[in-house]
């Protein structure tokens, strides 16, 4: 692929390491000298020491055969700029930071595909990796759902039952769906299917469409005080 990258501060830096390092064919467009000479010496890219809000530099970096621009500047205003140069010039995907919510339904007016303030994600991430400690792994989806990693404990309700057995009797509602089961002597995931047994160490992706409340994780041998204490495992007969 030909991508623009346009700024190589924290966010764009790493951005461009992984798009040079994947083979594809990047230019960058860094306004400040220092930066653009650092991003030159480190990456095997061409990087334009210039404006990206102008439709001159943007055409300099390729715009017409560029298959997607990736804006990462600090500033909102500089991104949709360069978002509706780039919807003008016929980028084909046009894809932006966005660091004020508020902002985001502009940006989805435009046509961007966007990534909401990529460092407030950090801070939920390490913030409910303190709440939070069993989930492993944790994506939002939409405003409540989420998707995320647990392991199995040994008091788990579900543990050793069958996921249509554990259906059956009430203890994974509607809303929840195991999507992949890993096992430390199976091969590779597992695709669960109902007759698929939960066991004690498996690592399960599990899809809430209320997220990992309390409720969800218990099911899964995590237990903590439903009023926000600390989390942590306790056999089923001390509940």
């Amino acid at each position: 692929m030909y991508i623009i990258v346009v700024g190589g501060g924290n966010i764009g830096r790493p951005l461009i390491d992984i798009a040079t390092s994947s083979g594809n064919e990047v230019v960058v467009i860094e306004k400040e000298s220092v930066k653009a000479e650092a991003i030159a010496g480190a990456f095997d890219c061409l990087v334009l020491n210039d404006d990206a809000t102008t439709k001159d530099t943007l055409l300099d970096a390729g715009a017409r055969r560029a298959d997607a621009i990736i804006s990462t500047t600090d500033q909102d205003a500089t991104n949709v700029m360069i978002s509706l140069l780039a919807k003008e010039l016929e980028i084909p995907d046009v894809v932006s930071v966005v660091h004020n919510p508020e902002h985001m339904s502009l940006f989805e007016q435009i046509g961007v595909n966007t990534m909401e303030n990529p460092q407030r994600l950090i801070a939920e991430y390490l913030y409910y990796a303190v709440k939070r400690p069993s989930i492993v792994d944790y994506m939002r989806v939409g405003e409540e759902a989420e998707v995320f990693e647990i392991r199995v404990a040994e008091s788990a309700p579900v543990a050793g039952k069958r996921l249509d057995e554990a259906a059956d009797h009430g203890l994974l509602p509607d809303d929840t769906l195991v999507v992949a089961v890993e096992r430390s002597e199976a091969d590779g995931p597992i695709t669960p299917r109902g007759n698929t047994e939960i066991r004690e160490g498996d690592l399960l992706t599990v899809y809430s469409g209320r997220g990992a409340t309390p409720d969800v994780t218990d099911l899964f041998g995590h237990y903590e005080d439903h009023a926000g204490a600390s989390r942590g495992s306790r056999r089923a007969n001390d509940s």
